[in-house]
């Protein structure tokens, strides 16, 4: 089982007004969400985080961090902590929610070990960019998301820890607190190495983890060094502490008329109403899908026996039915998004999916098994630089 640990973070100074300087994950940020939150502030974690220029910008991003910490922009806590992460938000159904989890220092496995397990198949991703990153800082600076298969940690988080900041954007509470008790630190830690933790959001993040712990093994040859661990959010994986919400298929490469053919070959489609939020739900109730093409809508019904020896889940019945079209896939969340995308004729047609179950993702992990690309998609987004996690050789 993994290990997972407390580390010296480094946090913004306190009476730092963080709607200035926290940023969203780097991997859902545009150039211009970068440039309007560099502009917010010049303490603001994308210089670090998203340096922008040429070659040279990594080192750019290692020296303005480390100008940061000598500046007392970042101060470095004095003893090893975890960091409990709240999230309260309203979720698409109307009900209020809170989402608990704690950020630390998750050992790197290798790929196959055991212990942190991948959940679905990435699609191709270049990791220069963050390794080069990781390289130059010397740290860590977005979060792997985890979940945990131990039972208990949510009781664990329940008693709050030193209030350390709170944030409120997007209709959002975030809402951190330090750690730093000895047993409490043991007991979270005991919790979340009694069991398997399944990467929900990261992999590419983890993939990098192992290729940087790899060359710092391979130049110090110490198997010791904190870059055995790498940052990452773990909450527990039980249906209260999860919000997941589908990530919808669009198709380029053939025609609307291919694409339904294609689908007629596996579904029986009938006429459907324009979608709304309330199509969602219907979707779920039913089993059904919906396809969008700029004819219209229709149901997506699966045939009996259509998906005989496929895994129950709406990425790979997808798969299946397109095999050997020509189609391209891509990934679109949201459905305002996905109907933009189809009137606008920029792809020949789409499809909607359900979220994936609960009961889906843990048999998933607990099989080994993987599911197709972008077949979840967690809510709320965690925040960036409410800690970062300093990296080196220890002594």
């Amino acid at each position: 089982m993994p290990a997972f640990e407390p580390f010296l973070a480094h946090r913004y100074a306190p009476g730092t007004d963080l709607t200035r300087v926290i940023a969203p994950p780097y991997d859902v940020l545009s150039d211009d969400d970068t440039d309007a939150l560099a502009a917010r502030s010049e303490h603001n974690v994308v210089h670090i985080d998203v340096p922008r220029g040429g070659e040279d910008r990594y080192e750019r991003a290692a020296a303005t961090l480390q100008g940061w910490l000598d500046a007392g922009v970042l101060v470095t806590d004095d003893e090893p902590s975890f960091t409990i992460y709240r999230m309260g938000f309203t979720d698409a159904t109307g009900a209020s929610r809170e989402i608990v989890g704690v950020l630390g220092a998750l050992e790197v496995v290798d790929a196959g070990a055991g212990g942190v397990l991948p959940h679905e198949r990435t699609t191709p991703k270049a990791k220069t960019d963050r390794l080069d990153l990781t390289r130059a800082t010397g740290a860590n600076l977005s979060p792997v998301w985890g979940l945990s298969l131990a039972r208990g940690l949510t009781a664990a988080l329940a008693e709050p820890g030193e209030p350390v900041g709170t944030l409120v954007v997007d209709g959002v509470t975030h809402r951190v607190e330090r750690v730093t008790d000895p047993e409490r630190i043991a007991a979270i830690a005991s919790i979340v190495g009694a069991d398997d933790v399944l990467i929900a959001d990261g992999h590419h993040r983890y993939a990098i983890a192992r290729t940087h712990r790899d060359e710092v093994r391979a130049a110090s040859g110490r198997t010791d060094t904190t870059a055995e661990r790498t940052l990452t959010f773990i909450n527990e994986l039980v249906e209260e502490q999860l919000s997941i919400e589908a990530i919808h298929r669009v198709y380029t490469g053939l025609s609307a008329d291919a694409l339904r053919d294609a689908l007629a070959g596996r579904f029986d489609l009938t006429p459907a109403p324009e979608p709304t939020p309330a199509t969602l739900a219907e979707m779920v109730r039913t089993g059904r899908l919906v396809l969008l093409t700029a004819e219209g809508a229709s149901w997506l019904t699966p045939r009996p026996g259509a998906f005989d020896g496929v895994r129950a889940l709406d990425g790979a019945w997808l798969e299946h039915a397109v095999e050997g079209t020509g189609a391209e896939v891509g990934y679109q969340h949201g459905l305002a998004e996905v109907t933009g995308l189809v009137s606008s004729g920029a792809v020949a047609g789409a499809v909607l999916i359900r979220p994936t179950s609960l009961v889906e993702i843990e048999r998933t992990a607990r099989e080994g098994l993987l599911m197709p690309p972008k077949s979840t998609f967690f809510t709320p987004k965690l925040r960036t630089g409410f800690v970062l996690r300093p990296l080196g050789v220890t002594d």
